[in-house]
């Protein structure tokens, strides 16, 4: 019974663990490529939360600091709650 007990053990660390390296490295790329986009904003903080939000939400952000949002459609057409574009 304890041998199960700590093979069912290794398995979920095993599991937990690749699951953390693709979560920190989906992180690592909305960081990077939100900090390229928002390198020229007003307010950056802002720019970087709605950023790595949508980041997040659609996997990919628009290259260059404005506009080519044609390249990431999912990016594009999410909105906030009063109906314009949620995503900088």
């Amino acid at each position: 019974m304890k041998l199960v007990f700590a093979g069912v053990l290794l398995i979920c660390l095993v599991l937990t663990s690749s699951l953390l390296e693709v979560t920190m490295a989906g992180s690592g790329f909305c960081d990077s490529k939100c900090s390229a986009r928002c390198s020229k904003a007003g307010v950056q903080d802002s720019c970087l939360k709605y950023c790595r939000i949508c980041c997040e939400k659609c996997q990919c952000v628009p290259s260059g600091t404005y506009g080519n949002k044609h390249e990431c459609p999912c990016y594009r057409d999410l909105k906030n709650s009063k109906g314009k574009p949620k995503c900088p």
